[in-house]
């Protein structure tokens, strides 16, 4: 390695004077020469193996709207819009009118009670509902040691109603289940088939019935069947 340049050394008459260009130049090329040379005593790290992109997967591109037809592009307007927005374009589109939709939902709103009351709907009144509504208007008959309320209503359907089953809890398996040999459809026919277990309506209507008869003609023919009985007739 050939020795660096050393610079001249200053006099001490140029000590207060400027440097020339040409010193500045020598001065700036003796720095490099040396951090060329340091550099070069340095050793370089080589790696193992070249570092290597991984490789990219963008996976379906989404198609372009154009058509390229041999050296001429154009645009493809059956990409633009959509096959079903296209279709339904295309397609016979229906007016509805106003008023006939105000009405629907006019009626619509009065076939329910309302949110408050769940949304019950109006009453499907059907004769075997109709019995029953009576039957629940006389029902202060059916039971004499019960009283109820008296009802003040003057129609006696109501405008909204339902009809449900009660279903007996687990606990109530002996007290309040009935059998299926009692249970009905309808609230009559659970009415009549407990009045043919007790007889009460019948006896009920056999006292009625002597009650309204006494003073008639035929009651009077039985009591006097009463005191001629055991009597004997003269021959």
């Amino acid at each position: 390695m050939e020795p660096l340049p050393a610079h001249q050394p200053l006099l001490e008459d140029d000590t207060d004077e400027e440097l020339s260009d040409q010193q500045i130049k020598e001065l700036l090329n003796e720095a490099a020469e040396r951090m060329r040379a340091k550099a070069a005593l340095q050793p370089v790290a080589v790696p193992d193996a070249p570092f290597k992109l991984p490789k990219l997967r963008p996976g379906h591109i989404a198609d372009t709207y154009e058509k390229t037809e041999g050296n001429i592009t154009r645009l493809d307007h059956s990409k633009l819009i959509d096959k079903k927005q296209l279709a339904l374009a295309n397609g016979i589109k229906k007016i509805d009118d106003p008023l006939a939709d105000k009405r629907k939902r006019k009626e619509e709103k009065k076939a329910t009670a309302g949110a408050e009351w769940f949304n019950m709907p109006k009453t499907d009144l059907t004769p075997e509902l109709r019995r029953d509504l009576q039957l629940l208007k006389m029902r202060n008959v059916l039971d004499p040691k019960r009283h109820y309320k008296k009802d003040s209503a003057k129609n006696d359907v109501p405008a909204f109603s339902q009809v449900g089953t009660i279903i007996e809890g687990p606990t109530e398996f002996f007290s309040s289940r009935l059998s299926n040999k009692d249970r009905k459809q309808t609230l009559l026919e659970e009415v009549i088939n407990q009045d043919s277990n007790s007889g009460r309506f019948k006896r009920k209507y056999n006292d009625i019935s002597t009650k309204k008869a006494s003073g008639g003609k035929n009651f009077y023919k039985k009591q006097q069947a009463k005191r001629n009985k055991g009597k004997v007739s003269k021959p």
